[in-house]
């Protein structure tokens, strides 16, 4: 093997660390691009693109966390049964206030690759609207964003 040769993290050696992220007032894109990359694992010094070398993060008071500007009524959550007239469109705020958890688990689920490595990816965020998480036995760090 060549001594200049990039090394390559293979899915056997890497060890996966539990994080809490605490999202009170936190903005919800910055919180979501952040804890992307730790899901990823962009931010260890053996990162490999098609490798799952991230670490596990559990999101906590995701009902509190912030959207900037008017996007609580500008934005909007949409969903299409694929029918006609399947359109349905939800508000920020009335999204926010019925289920937390899936607003900030979709912001997160945006900035990771879309496919089976993003699949494998999102298994490892677990998102709570409030400050309990079962969680604890694993021991998770507090990860400061």
């Amino acid at each position: 093997m060549n001594a200049r040769a990039t090394k390559m993290a293979k899915s056997q050696e890497i060890e996966h660390k539990w994080y809490v992220v605490d999202a009170t007032d936190k903005v919800l894109g910055r919180l979501a691009t952040e804890v992307a990359t730790v899901l990823r694992g962009k931010n260890k010094p053996y990162f490999t693109p098609h490798v799952d070398c991230g670490d596990y993060v559990i999101i906590i008071n995701a009902d509190k966390v912030k959207l900037t500007g008017n996007k609580l009524d500008q934005k909007l959550y949409k969903t299409y049964s694929g029918h006609p007239g399947g359109l349905k469109e939800t508000k920020y705020r009335i999204f926010m206030q019925e289920k937390p958890e899936l607003a900030v688990f979709k912001a997160v689920r945006g900035m990771v690759p879309h496919g089976a490595l993003g699949d494998a990816v999102m298994t490892k965020l677990r998102v709570y609207a409030g400050e309990e998480h079962p969680h604890i036995a694993q021991k998770p760090e507090a990860l400061e964003i």
